[in-house]
């Protein structure tokens, strides 16, 4: 089965009959939400979508499951989220809004921390496992699948065996995060890069920076 078709049926969308999806864009920066986790390395994706808001000169408002702030790039609608629902329960917030806003699965890009991959290194794929992350496991098990795009921002693995909670709920290093500051600009050029030039193109300009 096609995926869109997919995920109409999921969503309980007709096929035939009704007109087919607006070319919409779904954000979504996974963290938790509060003070205690702000400047946590799960809390990547919030930074990222922050600093994209603010660069299209948009902002959040709290809404059902969520801050949403709602965008036009290149005439393009744009609907960023960052969900209430913590990390573990990513999965009904992100739901919730693609049906809300009737957006193609092609068209969410999910933005998350990756402990597999080097301290700053930039990764976007269109499908893949959840590779042990609570919020990319949860969407999987809402969508019945791992076919969505995803934005992975290295977090390294800098911990001893049986620390990796700690380690993704710890804050930054001084030298990391000054470092993970001067990677938020290329990652807004990614995600803006996602709206307007495509998956494909924006895995060859941006993969592996």
């Amino acid at each position: 089965m096609n995926i869109t078709v997919f995920f109409k049926k999921l969503f309980g969308i007709k096929t035939e009959t009704q007109e087919p999806f607006m070319k919409k864009f779904l954000i979504v920066g996974l963290g938790n939400i509060g003070p205690k986790y702000e400047n946590t390395r799960h809390n990547i994706g919030f930074k990222i979508v922050d600093a994209f808001v603010k660069e299209h000169e948009g902002s959040f408002t709290t809404e059902k499951l969520g801050d949403i702030a709602k965008l036009k790039i290149k005439g393009k609608p744009v609907i960023v989220l960052k969900p209430n629902t913590y990390m573990n329960l990513s999965g009904k917030a992100v739901m919730y809004w693609m049906k809300q806003e009737n957006i193609q699965v092609e068209n969410l890009l999910v933005i998350t921390d990756d402990l597999n991959i080097d301290f700053g290194t930039l990764r976007m794929k269109g499908k893949g496992s959840s590779g042990g992350h609570n919020g990319l496991k949860d969407i999987q098990e809402k969508f019945n699948t791992g076919a969505y795009p995803r934005f992975r921002f290295g977090v390294g693995s800098q911990y001893r065996k049986g620390e990796q909670v700690d380690f993704v709920l710890g804050e930054w290093s001084k030298e990391e995060e000054s470092a993970m500051i001067e990677r938020i600009p290329t990652c807004v050029n990614a995600v803006t890069s996602f709206i307007t030039a495509g998956l494909a193109n924006t895995m060859n300009a941006f993969n592996g920076k």
